[in-house]
């Protein structure tokens, strides 16, 4: 198994790039640009699909040889604005041109060609949780959007002091509609960026447990298990998802020693 923390390469250029094969699963991929006002980043797409973040400033876009035109609103991703986002089908191209200071995320998972390329539009915002495990949400792409072909990707600000991925749960097991098997990613970012967060992935059998110090910029895998985060005192944090699997559906399990948490909040 790779190693579940993932360190940026650099500061600048290319400095993610988490493919099937570099982090022994089968389905997500990740790959995370910093670039400067002026510079490009493209890709063909393969048999693989992709959703375009613009984490932080803008880019003019362009996919299949169309243009989406200067997109990009937030400067960074604490100011909590929706994301400007491009969903990209196999068997096209991609092309990104930085109007200013960039921070773009790509995600990919299989495509079969069932959507065209397209901004992803109507980005809600959702609070989630309650107490110490309140978190705000901007649900990119998740199921009850029909906008990808296998890919669900999601937006988690969890406020200082806060957990989150909480109560503990997974989603590895290909039996639904208990659960899906859905690899995932992390990319954490934290505000201010000299802070940590904690991240632990663990099994209920223990044949899993790591609990890891994330800093800004950082990815975690999650091959299997339950992977819940914390932001500590004077930092939040940011994270975005990107979760597939054989099939597009979001459904987990909370370690049965925590369900009773999800259980109380519920009835309150």
């Amino acid at each position: 198994m790779a190693d579940l923390l993932v360190k940026p390469k650099g500061k600048h250029g290319k400095v993610h790039d988490i493919t099937p094969q570099s982090a022994g699963w089968s389905y997500v991929g990740f790959t995370l640009y910093r670039l400067a006002p002026g510079e490009s980043a493209s890709e063909a797409t393969g048999e693989r699909e992709a959703i375009l973040v613009l984490v932080e400033g803008r880019a003019e876009l362009s996919a299949g040889g169309v243009s989406f035109g200067e997109r990009g609103e937030r400067m960074s991703v604490f100011e909590r604005k929706p994301p400007h986002c491009l969903y990209v089908p196999n068997g096209s191209t991609w092309e990104a041109k930085a109007t200013t200071e960039l921070t773009l995320a790509v995600c990919t998972a299989p495509g079969s060609g069932g959507h065209e390329a397209g901004m992803i539009e109507n980005i809600g915002f959702e609070e989630r949780g309650k107490g110490t495990n309140t978190r705000y949400i901007h649900p990119i792409a998740m199921e009850d959007k029909d906008v990808a072909d296998s890919l669900l990707v999601t937006e988690v600000f969890t406020p200082q002091g806060h957990w989150s991925s909480y109560p503990p749960h997974r989603h590895d097991e290909d039996n639904y509609p208990d659960m899906t098997y859905l690899e995932e990613t992390y990319y954490h970012r934290l505000d201010p960026a000299t802070g940590f967060g904690i991240q632990r992935v663990f099994t209920e059998d223990g044949s899993l447990d790591e609990t890891m110090a994330v800093s800004d910029g950082d990815v975690v895998l999650v091959p299997k298990g339950h992977h819940p985060c914390g932001a500590p005192y004077g930092y939040q944090m940011y994270y975005l998802n990107v979760m597939a699997g054989p099939l597009r559906k979001w459904r987990f399990k909370n370690h049965p020693d925590h369900d009773w948490i999800a259980q109380r909040d519920a009835k309150a």
